[in-house]
C-alpha cells in the first residue's frame, strides 16, 4: 500500500504513512527470520547429510537460527516502537510496548547465552561470582 501510494502520486495522511512503515519493518522482520530458517537449515543438510563435512553442524545451525531470530526480534520491537511512539502514545498502549520489550528482550538475552555461552554483560572468561 504504501510503494502504491508514492508511485500513484497520492498523498495520505502522517499517521496513515507511520502505520504502513511500521508493517513494512514488521514483514521484513517476518522475511528475514522465515529467509535465515531455510538458509540454516539448508546450511545443516548441505554440511551434515549431503557432504558428510566433519564438524558440529548442529552448533552452527543453532548459531544461524538465533542470529537471525535477534536480528527478527530487533525489527520487531522497531515496528512496535514506531507505532506506539508516533501513533498510539496512550498509556495503555507504552504499557503494553514495554511488556513487548521486556519479553522480548529477555528472549535476546537467551539467545546470546546460547550462541555465546554467557551473559551479554559479562565478557568470555570473566569470573561468575554468585552464578
Amino acid at each position: 500500500m504504501l510503494f502504491s501510494m508514492i508511485v500513484s502520486g497520492t498523498s495520505s495522511s502522517l499517521p496513515e504513512w507511520i502505520h504502513e512503515a511500521a508493517v513494512v519493518v514488521e514483514v521484513l522482520a517476518v522475511g528475514i527470520i522465515a529467509i535465515g530458517i531455510i538458509i540454516a537449515l539448508a546450511r545443516f543438510v548441505q554440511y551434515s547429510v549431503i557432504q558428510r563435512v566433519p564438524g558440529d553442524h548442529y552448533h552452527a545451525l543453532k548459531v544461524t537460527l538465533a542470529k537471525t531470530l535477534l536480528l527478527g526480534l530487533e525489527m520487531l520491537v522497531a515496528a512496535d516502537v514506531i507505532v506506539t511512539v508516533a501513533l498510539e502514545a496512550t498509556l495503555e498502549s507504552v504499557l503494553i510496548l514495554g511488556l513487548l520489550v521486556v519479553i522480548r528482550t529477555f528472549l535476546s538475552w537467551s539467545l546470546v547465552v546460547e550462541i555465546e555461552g554467557h551473559w551479554p554483560w559479562k565478557r568470555p572468561g570473566q569470573a561468575n561470582h554468585g552464578e
